[in-house]
């Protein structure tokens, strides 16, 4: 078997053993399958993987950096793919992420939004799928580290991604808190993102997007309604240490 047939197994796998998860993850939920969507997330790994995935079945990937994502994304260009972009997002990356992605998971803060809409509408493209990235760790009065807007928050920066031309409200996204009340407790997180996609669906019905969950947790989001799950490491496997 050559290396190539290699890692094709071994993403098939992979792939394979999540879908089983979230599959049994929604029938423990009482939801369909189709309600949930799998979004891979292939940081630090080639775009010879992503065509394999994008072989398998995949159809929506994920990228935290906009250098390796541009070019990734160029590089499969022509496969049918989501590109979601879900790492924190400096404005002067806006113009460059917003060449490639459909939705961008981590809208946190106005200046961003005010960024956003300007590289949108000046290159002609169709509406920008935004999610507020929501810090929950800041209910407890602690610092977002990872980047988001406390809960409190949500409401006026949904309002400016729904008056900003170019973007579409799309939902939420968070992370599991490492610090505060839900640190070390995912299914009560979640249960508190999902009460705040409640509320902004109350203004917002449309902003049906609810991102959460990851390798470790996405059956504590399915659970608590997340409608996207970003999984990588569970797919691709355990990413080699950095430096």
């Amino acid at each position: 078997m050559s290396a190539s047939e290699r890692r094709r197994a071994e993403l098939a796998d992979g792939l394979a053993r999540v879908e089983e998860r979230i599959a049994r993850a929604c029938e423990a939920a009482g939801r369909a399958r189709d309600s949930v969507t799998l979004v891979v997330v292939t940081k630090t790994y080639p775009a010879d993987d992503v065509r394999t995935l994008a072989d398998l079945g995949v159809r929506d990937v994920a990228e935290n950096r906009d250098q390796e994502a541009s070019a990734k994304a160029a590089a499969c260009a022509d496969l049918p793919l989501t590109w979601h972009f879900v790492g924190q997002l400096q404005t002067n990356k806006v113009r460059s992420v917003v060449s490639y992605a459909d939705c961008v998971h981590s809208v946190d803060r106005a200046k961003l939004v005010s960024a956003l809409s300007s590289a949108v509408t000046s290159a002609g493209r169709a509406p920008l799928n935004c999610l507020l990235q929501v810090a929950l760790e800041r209910e407890s009065g602690l610092g977002g580290g990872r980047g988001g807007v406390a809960p409190d928050g949500v409401g006026e920066l949904a309002a400016a991604v729904a008056a900003a031309p170019g973007l579409r409200l799309a939902g939420l996204m968070t992370v599991a808190p490492l610090a505060g009340a839900y640190a070390g407790s995912p299914d009560a997180a979640f249960e508190r993102l999902a009460e705040i996609a409640r509320d902004l669906r109350a203004d917002h019905p449309a902003a049906n997007m609810v991102s959460a969950g990851m390798s470790a947790d996405l059956e504590a989001a399915v659970a608590a309604g997340a409608t996207h799950v970003r999984v990588g490491s569970a797919v691709l496997g355990v990413r080699p240490a950095l430096g």
